[in-house]
């Protein structure tokens, strides 16, 4: 079958290598992105919903708010993930005992199995991913991708 060459993008304004190592990084997290949907195929959950579920399941009790927090989305985001997840039985709402307003959403049993079930997917996926480079590469991607982050 016939694939067409792949083209790369040379960034005309970089010479010091930083429009290269930009374009790689985004390559990389495009295929991080792409194999967590693939390990997350299984249990038809979407990046979303699986990372509202951890945090669900590692809160006793997590306000729809504070779940939009934790995950950088809207608040009316947050609503439909977890709504997604309530109608998949994996979380229950339940009233706030401090605020009589607010929901809380809490993780079911079968919610905490897929949790345990989807972590464990996960880890052997970036077992795998990560499994190219030596331990000493992956401590220094790891050192260098803490000193990244903001």
């Amino acid at each position: 079958m016939w694939e067409p060459p792949r083209l790369r993008y040379h960034s005309p304004v970089a010479d010091d290598g930083t429009g290269e190592l930009g374009d790689l990084l985004m390559r990389v997290a495009r295929t991080q992105r792409r194999r967590w949907r693939d390990a997350l195929a299984p249990w038809d959950l979407s990046p979303h919903q699986a990372r509202a579920l951890r945090v669900i399941c590692e809160h006793d009790g997590v306000r729809l708010s504070d779940l939009a927090e934790a995950l950088h989305i809207a608040p009316r985001s947050a609503t439909e993930v977890a709504d997604g997840l309530q109608e998949r039985g994996l979380v229950e709402r339940s009233p706030d005992p401090g605020d009589r307003r607010a929901v809380l959403l809490r993780p079911t049993d079968a919610g905490r199995r897929v949790r345990g079930e989807v972590g464990r997917a996960r880890a052997a996926d970036s077992a795998e991913l990560f499994a190219r480079l030596s331990a000493e590469d992956r401590a220094t991607l790891a050192r260098v991708l803490r000193s990244l982050t903001d």
